[in-house]
């Protein structure tokens, strides 16, 4: 099994004092997130996410093992008691705006024009707006706008 670089204390952090680093380095690879787009979807077993994202079972049984080890899903008990399933933990849940921006850049940038792909939509079927991110007044804010405040 390869090591995830989760020692005694947790993970070896990329670097220690970022959010960003340590966000990445917890969710970062290319499974995790699709795994956490599909909870997010309705998945909950591991024939759905492997049906879903059509991930050799080896490699999702290892990433399934990390997102729960650190948090993001949890092991439930199925309705009838027959299997374990999976749920989207608090830590879990509140990935869903990262989705949702990356959701948005992808629509944005990574289609030609024209070419089909799926949308977001709420309970009602209107397209959920963009995400963007606002200052403390409402206007909108760009990485122009914002710099990094490093700790002492």
């Amino acid at each position: 099994m390869a090591d995830d670089g989760t020692g005694a204390h947790g993970p070896d952090w990329t670097d220690p004092n970022c959010p960003v680093a340590r966000a990445v380095d917890l969710v970062g690879d290319r499974w995790s997130l699709l795994i956490i787009r599909d909870a997010m979807d309705g998945a909950r077993s591991f024939t759905d996410f492997q049906q879903r994202t059509g991930i050799a079972r080896n490699i999702l049984t290892e990433r399934l093992r990390k997102l729960t080890s650190r948090g993001l899903l949890a092991q439930v008990d199925a309705p009838s008691g027959r299997r374990r399933l999976y749920a989207l933990t608090e830590a879990g849940k509140d990935l869903f705006p990262v989705i949702v921006t990356l959701r948005q850049w992808g629509e944005r940038h990574a289609f030609e024009a024209g070419e089909t792909h799926s949308v977001l939509v709420d309970d009602d079927g209107a397209r959920v707006p963009d995400l963007l991110p606002v200052a403390a007044d409402g206007s909108p804010l760009t990485s122009d706008m914002t710099s990094v405040r490093r700790s002492p």
